[in-house]
């Protein structure tokens, strides 16, 4: 199925992202992403996307805010409000902050929208680089889609960087755009994705990943010896079931949070 990628990784200890790597991928996402924001007609930004409350408009008016929360300011600004949301509501902190991203950007038009995430890509990707480790190591609880304790490092190397990379599937199956995918960028986040996967499902598998973001992969986690769970499946099929835009059937029914 997979004759481009000959090579077994295994992941049974691969370690997460380092930042200084994790920072790397950040500033050619957020490259990619507005690459392909630039080429949406006026029809585009209005095209429903996978995440139920939102257009394309509205989903990259919540990466904006992500990314925006590069600012201490405006990062403690979003959570205050996002909070005072959620106790009026309900629900996680992570819809709460999200929908307050939203409506704080809902008069910014498309054109407005491309140009002040391209001015802030790389302030983004400049404080993010410049948090110090000792904050990167404080940790958080979050309530969804997991609920756990969090590092800040992981939030911001990994969540926010996923985050960004799935809205951007999300824009291109709405539009009806090809994806940009390489194996350098794209299959090295798949990488982490099923290095995490594994170590929140501790299962033995052989995965056969298809596509440019693809590859093998394998574990032999477990404390007792079992027969490893096959399956094979296009990469990007495997981190929307991960993150729960498809309905995923055994370990794929693992969430891993993006």
């Amino acid at each position: 199925m997979n004759d481009h990628h000959t090579d077994v990784t295994d992941v049974t200890d691969q370690p997460a992202l380092g930042h200084d790597e994790a920072m790397q991928l950040l500033a050619v996402e957020l490259e990619r992403s507005v690459a392909l924001l630039r080429t949406l007609g006026s029809e585009d930004w209005t095209a429903r996307t996978d995440c139920p409350a939102w257009n394309v408009h509205e989903m990259y008016l919540h990466v904006l805010g992500a990314c925006e929360t590069a600012s201490v300011r405006e990062n403690l600004h979003q959570l205050r409000t996002a909070k005072r949301r959620q106790r009026r509501e309900g629900g996680p902190l992570e819809a709460s902050l999200s929908a307050v991203q939203v409506e704080e950007r809902r008069h910014l038009s498309p054109e407005v929208l491309v140009d002040r995430l391209t001015a802030q890509a790389s302030r983004t990707v400049r404080a993010r680089r410049r948090m110090p480790a000792l904050l990167r190591r404080t940790s958080l609880a979050v309530d969804g889609p997991v609920v756990e304790r969090w590092t800040l490092g992981y939030l911001v190397d990994t969540i926010y960087l996923r985050d960004l990379w799935m809205h951007r599937i999300d824009a291109c199956r709405a539009v009806g755009r090809p994806l940009d995918l390489s194996p350098a960028h794209d299959g090295r986040i798949v990488a982490d994705v099923v290095a995490e996967w594994a170590r929140r499902h501790g299962r033995p598998f052989r995965l056969d990943l298809s596509g440019p973001a693809g590859g093998r992969f394998s574990s032999t986690a477990g404390a007792t010896p079992a027969a490893p769970v096959v399956l094979e499946l296009d990469a990007i099929e495997l981190c929307r079931a991960l993150a729960g835009r498809e309905p995923g059937h055994g370990l794929l029914a693992t969430i891993v949070p993006f």
